[in-house]
């Protein structure tokens, strides 16, 4: 499908010395080295394009040059002359030196691929083979010839007498004369190097003049027939090294013409010729794939200009032309596919075009849909394709346009397999060929065209009206009555290397000139504006333009694999790039690109836009593109032949990539990123039915119908879905796929960036799977019971929802079978009847879906035995097992039956219902049922009803059971209510009610003495539970023990209260104990909270370390990824820091480092937050875990009360000064933890650390500034600031 674009073209002219038509231009030789080219002239000139002036060459009268080689290792010209001398010419010295002399003159000289060796021919017809010291090393007749002729005696009759090299070296061919052979026939010979000994000849041929060529891969030998003794035109034939015919193809021209020049590029896989006309002489280039050999470019010159060329060395698609009079020309071809955007190939070969619509038939060349014969070759194509309209603009060799309008493709049925010859339009004769046409709409093309002037060469840039006289019938092709005028023409001064038309503004286009520079042409304007902004690095021979939203993206790829986009490149190692459309319409979403690593990457035009291709995409390297996501099924797609070239995309929901391997077969894949983006676009259009088709013929998860804007969603969408798809089959297959995660969480996670996801989903993110599944059934049931119409299919249909749905409505798809038994068990017709499956038909049906025992137990459930029997019997059980059963259940009374029913199916609150209703006798087994099951206590009660009896009873053993589960509070009030105060007070006293126990002792009518027995009981039970607060208050109220209250106050820490009951009491001594201990506890607090910012100083210490360890080891990383490395072990050690002068979790010798991890005594530690865990040095969380330990470090609320109560208590009792020194320590503790906290989440979001900025002490006195008086700090008095 790849066709042969001339990229450009550059023309240059040689001063000859001599008179127009005196003087002529014979041989060429390059240095491919310094890249310079080499001319001799008839008259004897040496000539390049580096010399000042042209050097001549001193011969004698008489003598010629008939050869010219660069022998690289001598870094001079090899000349051989007609005379026998062969002279090595220095260019840089200009010095010329005989190395040699050769009897008969030299006719042609071939240096060996390695500059080894050089093999002449004579004028006596002999091949000579000599080293580079001008030894001759052996030498044999050319011809085969009698044993009595001399050589000497015998001019060579055919001065173009040739030798090629096969490109390793080892051997190279030459043709020879077959004695008295009438007329003239030719051998193929090859020889070896090493020897010059015969290796094959073949069969005598008539083989045209001396023209031959080895192709660099070894593997063909090409050379000409002349076939006009059966009257027709030369053939190329393509021969072994065994001197075997391997393949031949016609040329198809005249039989008069010759074929003077045949010569394989450095690649071997393009062969180019110089055929001489009657009339013209042309460069024709041939391409050979798929068994045929395609012409690719014709390129056309007069008779006198005498054309010849030469491939580039190294470039496999640049080639040299040169004419006799001086000009010469480089030309520059790519490769590029002619796919218009509705997915219609055209190729290339002579003046045929090969037309293959892909989204009918997908057939690789030469095999085509129809073809397209113009009256010359093809030089170039463009197409355009609208909704209804395909045009195809192409320039010939000749000069002229032709222009055909294809139809729409779904009338392309009956042009399969048809040619149409195609008429001329336009004659360009005064200009030339059109080169990189472009249409700018249906009416007007753009293209430009090459002058050469005696005076100056130039390109015209070509605006072209086309308008059609002929009618134009609906579903033909319409190729005659075109009429092409150039309507605005412009000079331009630059190298054009591609044009793209800008599809967001009417009649205007992008023109890239040499070096990527870029221009804005306007019809309207009718000159080119210049566009910085668009511009490439480089030239970029391929160039195409993307509509994305309401701007044009301009793409360009250059020569070697660069990606171009706004001055910067996307990618370093491209092959082919295309667009994708998701709706088809022209608007582009996705970039495509294969890599020189045969890697397909999908890329979202929005990550191009914004700037995120080097996270998502890791510079389309796929090791680090796995390092970095873990997935890359979402992001690239290895292919599975090397060379696998991009050459098509079908758009919309067809969602699939073409590509053609370098044996020239098709491939269509269809890339998952692009298959759901289609998907997804369909949907949000509400294409039901189109979705669903994709994901069946994909095999998607048909869950992504449901979870891609959400559950709740789809639901109200579920009449459409049903209505559009209106196939009960495809519905069935969508309903037993239906799962309860949110897949677009799961198994599409990494594809939830693609557009009409985002915005449109709800942002709840736990999604309940029983809900989910049930209400999604439940709608599409409604939609089939309102859509579709009463049939066998949609009772079928019905019964899967209520099958598959969560949990199986299984009680519902039964009573439907029941029914559906009625009605064939029913004596009247009812005409309902065939709009049903048989029960038969629809009980197996929900067999196959659900499980046989679950079936069988909402059989049971609806309380028909006979049903039960049914589903049994369907279910292919054992009669032994159910029969028993079935029949002991019959024998029962009705409620006994559902009550055993329903135990046997764990359903106790019916099975509670229906024994109570079977009367007092069994009244046993109700309150057996609430034992086994105490969920039903509260039903239990309920149904007792008014029996004060019965309702006693169940609240007794309904409080036994909270109180033997340890729920004494409940217990407790349970028993309140049934008057059971004994277990009532166990209870409270069970849970450390003491209140509540007391209240119970005040209604039992204990005396005093119980109950201050019973008081001393609890407050010793609540100071062992670390509750003196309420121990404190038994025995203040109730006791009557002043020292143990304010004893209890004290190890509280309620220091106000202490002192309030003390001088309550006028208890001086009380008083004095409380002062003794609040001036120890304000002595230990000060000494916790320096403590603490001595660790909160090491713990910031130690993160700080870490993290600037790992920013330098992620700095490691990201580098090694570039040049697709891997970090070393070593990699952490060697990142240095000045935070890492100390060893993790020990005292170091920084400032602020300091001991122990956690408090030795129980008493500390109250007025912080316990720490959360063990922090293990070195290990992957640690750094989290020291900001972790950092936040818990900071003062609790309960803290804060303490301090504050403490701080007013040392006020009251005169003691200012060690409550000013508590305050302020408890201040600064508090300030460096916060300063530490947002010091830690500044350094964790940034990744530089910056030493200077990064300070405790800067970030202390900033947070002063901030939260001093804020509610953090409410624990403080203003008396003591």
């Amino acid at each position: 499908m790849n066709n042969l674009k001339l990229s450009s073209e550059v023309w240059s002219r040689l001063e000859l010395q001599a008179d127009k038509g005196e003087e002529v231009l014979r041989l060429c030789a390059v240095d491919i080295e310094r890249s310079r080219l080499f001319f001799a002239s008839s008259a004897g000139f040496v000539y390049a394009a580096q010399l000042s002036s042209p050097q001549l060459i001193d011969l004698d009268d008489g003598d010629s040059i008939t050869c010219l080689e660069y022998i690289m290792e001598k870094e001079a010209l090899i000349i051989g002359t007609s005379n026998g001398l062969l002279l090595l010419y220095s260019v840089d010295d200009n010095a010329t030196e005989i190395v040699g002399r050769v009897e008969g003159g030299v006719r042609f000289i071939a240096p060996s691929p390695d500059g080894d060796l050089l093999a002449l021919i004579t004028g006596f017809g002999q091949i000579l083979v000599m080293n580079l010291d001008w030894d001759l090393l052996y030498e044999m007749p050319l011809d085969d010839l009698p044993e009595d002729v001399d050589v000497r005696l015998k001019t060579y009759s055919s001065p173009d007498a040739s030798i090629s090299w096969r490109g390793d070296g080892k051997f190279f061919a030459s043709l020879s004369m077959v004695n008295a052979s009438f007329p003239l026939h030719k051998k193929l010979k090859v020889w070896e190097r090493d020897s010059g000994a015969l290796h094959s000849v073949s069969e005598s041929k008539p083989f045209m003049g001396s023209v031959l060529d080895w192709t660099q891969s070894g593997a063909k030998i090409a050379l000409v027939y002349d076939r006009k003794e059966v009257k027709q035109c030369p053939s190329v034939t393509l021969f072994e090294k065994n001197g075997l015919e391997r393949s031949s193809f016609s040329i198809n021209e005249a039989i008069d013409v010759t074929i003077e020049v045949l010569k394989f590029n450095c690649n071997s896989d393009l062969l180019a010729a110089v055929v001489r006309g009657e009339t013209f002489d042309t460069l024709k280039i041939w391409y050979f794939s798929n068994n045929h050999w395609y012409l690719k470019q014709e390129i056309r010159y007069l008779k006198e200009d005498g054309i010849k060329f030469m491939w580039d060395l190294t470039n496999p698609l640049k080639l040299m032309c040169w004419t006799l009079d001086g000009r010469v020309v480089s030309y520059k071809f790519v490769w590029v596919t002619a796919v218009t955007d509705n997915s219609i190939a055209f190729v290339v070969d002579a003046s045929k075009v090969l037309v293959t619509p892909f989204s009918l038939s997908l057939m690789p060349p030469p095999m085509y849909f129809l073809k397209l014969e113009f009256p010359s070759a093809v030089r170039d194509m463009a197409f355009s394709s609208k909704i209804s309209q395909n045009h195809l603009a192409a320039s010939l060799s000749d000069g002229s346009l032709c222009i055909v309008e294809l139809p729409p493709l779904d009338q392309w049925d009956d042009l399969e397999g048809q040619t149409f010859k195609i008429e001329a339009s336009y004659s360009g004769t005064e200009y030339g060929p059109l080169l990189h046409l472009s249409w700018l709409d249906s009416q007007v093309i753009l293209g430009v065209s090459h002058f050469d002037e005696d005076v100056r060469t130039g390109y015209y840039l070509h605006e072209i009206e086309i308008s059609c006289s002929d009618y134009r019938s609906p579903g033909s092709v319409i190729c005659a009555g075109w009429h092409a005028e150039t309507s605005h023409q412009i000079s331009l001064e630059g190298v054009v290397i591609g044009i793209a038309p800008n599809q967001l503004i009417s009649r205007s286009a992008f023109v890239q000139f040499d070096g990527g520079k870029m221009f804005e042409y306007t019809s309207k304007l009718g000159g080119l504006q210049r566009c910085d902004d668009m511009a490439f690095l480089s030239s970029c021979p391929w160039m195409d333009a993307a509509l994305v939203g309401e701007k044009p993206l301009l793409f360009g790829l250059d020569d070697n694999g660069r990606l171009h986009f706004e001055r910067r490149v996307l990618c370093n190692n491209c092959s082919t790039f295309s667009f994708y459309s998701n709706s088809g319409e022209g608007m582009m979403t996705h970039l495509v690109i294969t890599t020189k690593q045969d890697y397909l990457f999908i890329v979202d035009v929005g990550d191009i836009v914004h700037g995120q291709l080097e996270q998502k995409y890791g510079n389309f390297l796929p090791v680090v593109v796995r390092k970095k996501t873990g997935e890359n099924e979402n992001v690239f797609v290895h292919l599975w032949e090397k060379g696998a070239q991009i050459i098509g995309v079908l758009h919309g929901d067809e969602s699939a990539v073409i590509l053609q391997t370098p044996r020239g077969n098709l491939e269509c894949v269809y890339p998952r990123k692009l298959v759901l983006a289609s998907i997804f676009n369909a949907l949000a259009q509400g294409r039901f039915r189109d979705a669903l088709l994709m994901v069946r013929r994909h095999r998607i998860d048909f869950n992504v119908i449901i979870d891609h804007r959400g559950w709740e969603a789809f639901v109200e969408s579920a009449a459409d879905f049903v209505r559009q798809v209106n196939n009960l089959s495809y519905i069935t297959e969508f309903i037993c796929a239906i799962k309860h995660e949110d897949i677009m969480e799961t198994l599409y996670k990494n594809y939830v960036s693609l557009p009409c996801i985002n915005g449109d989903k709800s942002s709840k993110t736990i999604i309940d799977g029983d809900k989910k599944v049930y209400s999604v059934l439940l709608s599409i049931r409604k939609a089939l019971e309102e859509q579709i119409e009463e049939t066998p299919a949609r009772e079928l249909c019905i019964l899967t929802t209520l099958a598959k749905s969560s949990p199986p409505v299984l009680e519902d798809a039964l009573k439907r079978i029941k029914v559906i038994r009625e009605m064939e068990l029913s004596a009247a017709t009812d005409p309902r009847r065939k709009s049903y499956p048989s029960s038969e038909e629809s009980l197996k049906h929900l067999l196959w879906l659900s499980d046989t025992e679950a079936v069988f137990e909402a059989a049971l459930g609806l309380y028909d035995l006979s049903l039960a029997a049914i589903v049994a019997l369907n279910s292919q059980r054992d009669p032994k097992e159910f029969l028993p059963l079935l029949q002991e259940l019959e024998r029962m009374p009705p409620l006994l039956m559902q009550y055993n029913i329903d135990l046997k199916l764990e359903r106790y609150e019916s099975a509670l219902r229906h024994i109570a209703s079977a009367g007092d006798s069994y009244y046993e087994d109700f309150t057996n049922l609430m034992k086994k099951v105490p969920e039903l206590y509260p039903l239990g009660l309920q149904l007792v009803g008014g029996d004060s009896r019965k309702r006693q009873q169940v609240l007794e053993a309904w409080g036994d059971h909270l109180d033997a589960t340890k729920c004494f509070e409940d217990a407790a009030t349970t028993f309140l209510c049934c008057f059971c105060l004994d277990k009532a007070l166990k209870s409270y006293r069970s849970c450390g009610n003491w209140m509540g126990v007391l209240t119970v002792a005040g209604f039992m009518k204990l005396g005093k003495d119980d109950v201050l027995q019973l008081a001393r009981e609890l407050s010793e039970e609540l100071q062992a539970l670390g509750k003196p607060g309420d121990a404190s208050k038994i025995l203040l109220e109730y006791c009557g023990d002043v020292d143990g209250g304010v004893s209890l106050l004290v190890d509280a820490r309620n220091w106000e209260e202490a002192l309030r009951v003390g001088f309550l009491h006028r208890r001086d001594d009380l008083i004095l104990v409380v002062k003794n201990a609040s001036l120890e506890c304000a002595t230990l607090l000060v000494g916790e909270y320096n403590e603490g910012m001595e660790k909160v100083g090491k713990y910031l210490t130690r993160y700080l370390a870490i993290r600037q360890r790992r920013l330098l080891l992620a700095a490691k990383i990201k580098s090694d990824e570039l040049s697709l490395g891997y970090p070393d072990d070593e990699t952490a050690s060697q990142a240095s820091s000045n935070f890492s002068g100390m060893s993790a979790y020990t005292t170091g010798t920084r400032r602020g480092s300091s001991a122990s991890t956690t408090l030795s005594t129980s008493t500390r530690g109250r007025g912080r937050q316990r720490n959360r865990g063990k922090i293990r040095a070195g290990s992957a969380d640690e750094e989290a875990a020291l900001v972790d330990h950092l936040k818990g470090m900071s003062l609790s609320e309960g803290g804060k009360i303490e301090l504050k109560s403490l701080l007013i208590s040392l006020l009251m009792l005169g003691e200012e000064d060690t409550a000013r020194k508590l305050q302020r320590t408890a201040e600064k503790f508090q300030l460096h933890q916060i300063a530490a906290v947002k010091l830690a989440e500044d350094a964790g979001s940034t990744d530089n650390i910056d030493e200077q900025a990064l300070t405790l002490d800067h970030y202390t006195q900033s947070v002063r500034k901030q939260v001093l008086n804020s509610d953090a700090f409410s624990w403080q008095s203003k008396v003591l600031l």
